[in-house]
């Protein structure tokens, strides 16, 4: 009967458990870095959802935990696209979002970014060929990045962000 007791109320160290990622964190600062010069200050972006099975999502909200923390690289997410620097598009386009993320994208101020997140956005993923889909996003508004993967990590999103503002810089 002790034993479940002690349990509760003794604190215990997780054993293995290694918080930070060291290329994470270099590539953070390189694109905060980038931000910084691109933009004078940090990069908002508004995600937008245009059918997707949310495996993207959870690694776009993944950037946001204490464990990537993305914010202290200069990078936020904001509720309405008129306070967006670029739209981060998920999912394959379908019928019903196309006049919604046609909206979105008129919403948003000049220069604007479109950043395609994952396989469904770059290309309509599985349901390309589906009657209730349109395609990828660039079938329905212009795209500047195209992010891989069914879904990408973390890492490779933040890679892909790094590879946008290095491109920007060197347009500018």
């Amino acid at each position: 009967m002790i034993k479940p007791i002690q349990n509760i109320f003794t604190k215990k160290a997780p054993e293995g458990f290694h918080f930070d990622d060291k290329e994470f964190a270099e590539l953070g600062m390189k694109l905060k870095k980038n931000v910084s010069s691109v933009f004078g200050r940090s990069l908002a972006i508004r995600e937008v959802d245009t059918g997707s099975d949310n495996s993207t999502e959870i690694e776009m909200v993944n950037l946001t935990t204490p464990h990537y923390d993305i914010e202290r690289f200069g990078i936020t997410f904001v509720a309405s696209p008129r306070h967006a620097d670029a739209l981060a598009v998920t999912g394959a386009v379908t019928r019903n979002m196309e006049l919604a993320l046609k909206k979105t994208y008129e919403a948003t101020p000049n220069p604007k970014i479109v950043i395609a997140v994952g396989d469904d956005a770059c290309n309509g993923g599985i349901f390309r060929n589906s009657y209730a889909v349109c395609g990828g996003v660039d079938k329905v508004i212009p795209v500047d990045l195209k992010i891989p993967g069914n879904p990408p990590s973390p890492k490779e999103i933040l890679k892909a962000l790094l590879a946008l503002m290095e491109k920007i810089k060197k347009r500018s």
